[in-house]
């Protein structure tokens, strides 16, 4: 018999955060809240790179990437998470499970190596000012970006299809608030041990390389810097790192705890703390971390209002 007629799960119950009704409405106003702002203000990102000439540079390029990225990651989970806290039930057709499994670690995977991208792009523009410009010419930042796009979406069928090959058979009720990969994977039925070896893998291209590119990228940067004679100039090189480095720092933490720790070392309630970090926290807070301190991003908003401001004048 084959596997598909041994899955007879149709839908998946996700538990959610809690089950306490006057928690979830909080949990739904306050993650309403978040998830608003989240999408606001990568918006506003992509329409100040898009209408200020002086940020159409690969940084702003790449960080247009990103906010848009983020935009769909958070699309892809928190309505459903909404839908879930205001309603109290968290019912979800397995159809609609595996899709939302796919895209969700699609925009993840493609995360990871937009970060890595973004990490070589500002050793370029640090360690190799003079072939700055040539290197990263238009060609290369598409190149870049769209072969961010392609790998993560790539990686995630591999994973979802491995994932696929099992029946699900029951139980049906998923302790997170989404359906995610590693935690469905933990209803499959049978022995899933060779296809957890393919997954870690995986995730290990996904999450490791990348990693190894901004690790060696800002190594690169800090000897550079050290070196630098000018202290404006290590300033502004450390300034211009410093929002990245806060990204990669909380998006990497969570993602690697959650992917590439064995699963008898994880329980179902700190995979949902772990989760809300990544899918929640992560996407709300770029858009602050990326434009708090950018002085470019600070001029090109106030010539926006500036604008504006003249065209209701006259």
């Amino acid at each position: 018999m084959g596997t598909e007629n041994l899955t007879s799960v149709t839908e998946f119950i996700l538990l959610g955060l809690t089950d306490h009704r006057k928690t979830q409405i909080v949990l739904f106003s306050i993650i309403l809240l978040i998830y608003s702002f989240t999408l606001m203000g990568n918006l506003v990102i992509i329409i100040l790179v898009r209408a200020d000439s002086h940020l159409h540079t690969p940084m702003y390029f790449f960080l247009t990437h990103l906010s848009g990225l983020e935009i769909c990651f958070v699309t892809s989970t928190l309505p459903q998470m909404l839908a879930h806290l205001l309603s109290g039930n968290g019912a979800i057709s397995f159809t609609r499970c595996v899709i939302q499994m796919y895209i969700a670690l699609s925009l993840g995977c493609t995360e990871c190596l937009l970060l890595g991208v973004m990490a070589y792009d500002r050793y370029l523009a640090i360690c190799h000012p003079l072939v700055y410009a040539i290197a990263m010419g238009r060609w290369r930042q598409l190149h870049l970006a769209s072969a961010s796009w392609a790998g993560g979406f790539s990686l995630a069928v591999i994973n979802v299809m491995c994932t696929l090959r099992f029946p699900f058979c029951g139980p049906n009720h998923l302790n997170h608030f989404f359906c995610e990969l590693p935690v469905v994977m933990k209803l499959a039925c049978g022995d899933i041990h060779i296809t957890e070896a393919i997954l870690f893998v995986a995730a290990m291209l996904a999450v490791l390389v990348p990693l190894s590119v901004i690790l060696t990228s800002y190594g690169l940067i800090l000897s550079s810097v050290i070196r630098a004679q000018s202290a404006s100039g290590r300033h502004k090189a450390f300034s211009t790192c410093a929002s990245h480095l806060a990204v990669v720092t909380m998006f990497y933490g969570t993602i690697i705890s959650m992917y590439m720790k064995p699963r008898s070392d994880t329980t179902p309630d700190r995979d949902k703390q772990t989760a809300v970090f990544y899918v929640v926290v992560t996407p709300f807070l770029n858009p602050i971390i990326y434009t708090l301190r950018n002085k470019d991003i600070h001029r090109a908003a106030t010539k926006m209002l500036q604008r504006k401001g003249l065209e209701q004048k006259y």
